[in-house]
C-alpha cells in the first residue's frame, strides 16, 4: 500500500529532522539551526486562529527567525489565514513515491555509485557547491534511523552526492546534487536506483523524494522512473 500523506510527512521529518521542536497550542515550531526551510518551518494542526498564528510569529521572531509556515494539502483555511496576514507562497513541493520493487531490476555499473556513511570529504565539497553546507550536513547527522550517503563517479571523476534514510518502511532521498559538468549523464537515475537497492536490503518497501515543482528536469526524471506525486505542500513566508 502506498504511504498516505500523513505518513510521508512523518517520514520526511524523521529522515531530515530539525534540531528541536516546540508546541504552542495547535502550532509546532521548529529550530533548524540554519538547515533550511524544511527543518525551520512551523506547521499548524487545524483549526487554528489568527491569535494563535500571532503568538507563533512572536516566538519565531524572538529566536531571530522570520515567520515561516509549511502548508500541506487540505489546509486551505490555514493558507487563507496566512495570505491575509501578508505571507507569500514560496517553493511549492511535490512528494513523490515509487515501490522499491519497481526500481531494483537495474544495477548501476560497477565502481560508479557507492553507499557511504560517514560522508567523505569530496561528498561534502559536492554538496557545498550546490548550496548544501555544514548546517544541512548536520541535519543528516541528526537522522536517527538507518541512513547512508550516496556518492557517484563519472568519467573517473567525483560527480555527485546524496543522502538517504529510512523511517517505517519508506526510504527518503535528500540532498541529491550532481556537479554541473556531469549532468545529463544519467547519474540522478543511477543514484535513485542505488538508493532503492540499499533500501531493499534493509526491508523498505517504498522510495520517496521531495522535489520543488519548479525543478522540471528532476520531476521529469522521477516520472519516467515510475514515481507518482503522493501529496504536495508549499511554504508561506512573511513578506
Amino acid at each position: 500500500m502506498t504511504p498516505d500523506p500523513a505518513m510521508l510527512h512523518a517520514v520526511a521529518e524523521a529522515t531530515w529532522p530539525p534540531a528541536a521542536t516546540q508546541t504552542l497550542g495547535p502550532v509546532t515550531l521548529r529550530d533548524g539551526k540554519g538547515g533550511g526551510k524544511r527543518v525551520s518551518a512551523a506547521t499548524a494542526t487545524p483549526p487554528v486562529t489568527a491569535k494563535e498564528i500571532a503568538r507563533a510569529e512572536d516566538a519565531m521572531r524572538a529566536r531571530g527567525q522570520a515567520p515561516l509556515f509549511q502548508v500541506r494539502e487540505g489546509e486551505e483555511d490555514l493558507d487563507r489565514l496566512l495570505a491575509g496576514r501578508g505571507y507569500g507562497i514560496v517553493d511549492p513541493v511535490n512528494v513523490l513515491v515509487a515501490p522499491v520493487a519497481a526500481l531494483v531490476g537495474e544495477r548501476p555499473p560497477r565502481l560508479t555509485i557507492f553507499t557511504i556513511w560517514e560522508p567523505i570529504e569530496i561528498m561534502r565539497e559536492i554538496w557545498a557547491e550546490g548550496g548544501i553546507g555544514p548546517a544541512r550536513v548536520a541535519v543528516m547527522e541528526r537522522a536517527a534511523g538507518p541512513k547512508t550517503g550516496l556518492f557517484a563517479r563519472h568519467a573517473d571523476k567525483p560527480a555527485a552526492a546524496g543522502f538517504a534514510a529510512i523511517s517505517r518502511d519508506v526510504c527518503m532521498v535528500h540532498a541529491l546534487e550532481v556537479r554541473a559538468h556531469h549532468r545529463r549523464a544519467g547519474l540522478g537515475r543511477l543514484m535513485m536506483v542505488q538508493a532503492a537497492l540499499w533500501a531493499e536490503a534493509r526491508g523498505a518497501a517504498h522510495l520517496a523524494v521531495l522535489c520543488t515543482r519548479a525543478n522540471a528536469p528532476a520531476n521529469g526524471l522521477y516520472a519516467a522512473m515510475g514515481f507518482r506525486v503522493a501529496t504536495t505542500y508549499h511554504y508561506r513566508q512573511k513578506e
